[in-house]
């Protein structure tokens, strides 16, 4: 049965008075007064509730308490069980999710409460729905300027042990070995002896640890074939190719191993691959199979975030994350930029102009960009030589056409096939130009030829851009973004996270974006009091003055005057008028 309680109507009487003026002004300038003021009644429980049953099975925990203690053990960075204290012992927790009452019904859930709803969150892609409604709420109370954002990634890693190549040969043949005996007990038996005593045992897989490096190649050719004796030796086995464990073997070697076959197709032989042959979505980790590799940062995922900016330093302006995405980390950046963009416009928060560095500023995403009305503001690829020429120092017509030299000359004729431009300028003019040897002209033999792409006349004239003060002015913001991922991180542990798996990760990095939000929003809020904090001070002291003139103007007149029954003055009632 599903329990929800409304938290948009107001109480007749407040039932945390109990916490004192000054103490309740704490609690209402913390995050814990944003989250029960903008955020708890707001959360998408419709679409949570739609996995259980109005009528029948217990009553649920309280579903926006369950979606908001999800939303603040990532926040916090908390462990399961340091969330269920929390959940129990913590009067913040309490404010921050309307719990008022002290039944233990309300204040405690269990652990398998925990995980269950977790892992329907995670199920039905509910991070995600979170993430759109909690910065749809902030973004409308706070008026955020969304017209100027900038992206950026960073590399996060899962719950996973860093392996070499040795220990993930190692560690996939062992988790399929104790798959199979768990699984399929006769077929195990049949193994040979030594390959089980080798591989089943934790004492036996350090052994592996103490290879020496002059031997790692020795050992990698060994470990590659008992790897294809096992995939070979079930390879005509329904039961054991359905094992997930048994995909791993057969991943590993194709993506580490070359496997000769004979002039039937049958696998003969098999040879380890080289370091640099082998592809950087490869296996990492047994435990972790959607980790993949980056040259650059190594082992794990990468979340893709962008957020608004503003160029004023004022701290009553929100800058909010807007788009949080987990990717592989192998993937190139210069594919979440369009997305990220798409994404943000699909909710209203789309941008004018987005800063980024050389990775995302690719030619095809400046021209996307510009179609989406978005001005792209990053610097290409690459460096040109400062003594050299570029197209760009050739004058053009609004048509695309070259109509002069940087020496001045005037082409002899100008021809376009496709995307492709054929410049001809007169042989003596190219001859004696001051310039000849920066120009990018070729010597022909009647002519000068200049041969360039559209593409590559737009790459020129973005990047002799770059040196201007205006493309300066604007792309020295971008560096802010660098602070965002050390706040992401230092605030919520995003680089080191307790999951594994695609999806989880993906859960908790969504959820975490939500806590920086959060945090932010809470010390914008902070900011924005003290001004309304002061004008209710200076007219509480008012009233009091006030009040302290009227009861002592009253004091007076009750005790110079004196009032008859019949309220006329007696001859012993005459006022006085000085005390």
């Amino acid at each position: 049965m599903i329990q929800v309680k409304d938290h948009k109507t107001g109480y007749l009487f407040d039932p945390w008075g109990f916490l004192g003026k000054k103490r309740r002004k704490l609690m209402d300038k913390s995050w814990a007064g944003l989250f029960r003021e903008k955020i708890l009644c707001e959360l998408p429980v419709g679409e949570f509730a739609k996995s259980f049953s109005e009528e029948y099975g217990r009553p649920t925990k309280e579903l926006y308490a369950v979606l908001g203690t999800l939303i603040l053990q990532q926040m916090l960075d908390l462990s399961d069980d340091e969330t269920i204290e929390q959940f129990a012992f913590n009067l913040q927790w309490h404010y921050a999710l309307d719990i008022m009452s002290t039944d233990e019904s309300e204040t405690y859930m269990c652990p398998r409460t925990l995980w269950g709803m977790r892992d329907l969150v995670i199920g039905k892609g509910l991070d995600g729905v979170l993430f759109n409604e909690v910065t749809a709420i902030l973004a409308e109370s706070f008026d955020v300027d969304a017209s100027k954002q900038r992206i950026d990634s960073v590399h996060i890693r899962s719950n996973m042990r860093r392996l070499g190549r040795i220990r993930i040969f190692v560690q996939t043949i062992n988790k399929f070995l104790v798959n199979l005996k768990r699984q399929h007990k006769e077929l195990f038996d049949t193994l040979p002896e030594e390959m089980v005593h080798k591989y089943e045992s934790e004492k036996a897989l350090s052994a592996f640890s103490l290879v020496k490096p002059s031997m790692a190649s020795n050992t990698l050719e060994k470990l590659s074939k008992d790897l294809f004796d096992l995939g070979q030796r079930f390879s005509d086995n329904e039961e054991v190719l359905s094992m997930s464990s048994y995909g791993l073997i057969l991943r590993v070697l194709e993506e580490q191993c070359i496997i000769t076959k004979d002039p039937k197709g049958k696998p003969q032989e098999v040879a380890v691959r080289s370091a640099k042959e082998v592809p950087s979505d490869s296996l990492q980790n047994p435990s972790d199979v959607d980790a993949t590799y980056d040259g650059h940062k190594g082992q794990g995922y990468q979340v893709q975030v962008m957020e608004t900016y503003t160029e004023d330093k004022d701290e009553t302006t929100l800058n909010l994350i807007t788009h949080v995405e987990v990717e592989p980390s192998h993937k190139s950046d210069v594919h979440a930029l369009i997305p990220a963009i798409e994404s943000a416009q699909d909710r209203g928060l789309g941008p004018q102009e987005v800063l980024a560095d050389s990775l995302y500023g690719s030619d095809d995403n400046h021209e996307q960009a510009q179609k989406m009305g978005v001005e792209l503001v990053a610097p290409c690829m690459g460096e040109s030589r400062d003594e050299s020429l570029s197209l760009a120092d050739f004058e053009c017509n609004h048509h695309g056409r070259i109509i002069k030299c940087p020496g001045g000359h005037a082409p002899v004729s100008h021809k376009i096939k496709k995307d492709r431009h054929n410049v001809r300028f007169a042989l003596d003019a190219c001859t004696a130009c001051p310039h000849r040897l920066q120009c990018p002209v070729q010597k022909g033999k009647k002519n000068f030829y200049l041969r360039y792409t559209t593409k590559a006349m737009r790459i020129d004239r973005r990047r002799k851009s770059e040196h201007t003060d205006e493309f300066i002015d604007k792309y020295r913001y971008r560096a802010g973004v660098e602070a965002t991922m050390s706040e992401y991180n230092t605030l919520t542990g995003v680089k080191r996270l307790r999951v594994r798996g695609m999806e989880a990760v993906r859960y908790c990095a969504t959820l975490k974006a939500i806590g920086v939000n959060i945090f932010r929003a809470t010390a914008v809020r902070r900011a924005l009091m003290p001004s309304f904090d002061s004008f209710s001070h200076h007219i509480e002291c008012f009233l009091s003055k006030i009040y302290r003139f009227a009861t002592k103007f009253g004091l007076i007149i009750s005790h110079c005057m004196k009032y008859t029954p019949d309220n006329d003055l007696g001859p012993d009632t005459q006022p006085i008028y000085a005390l």
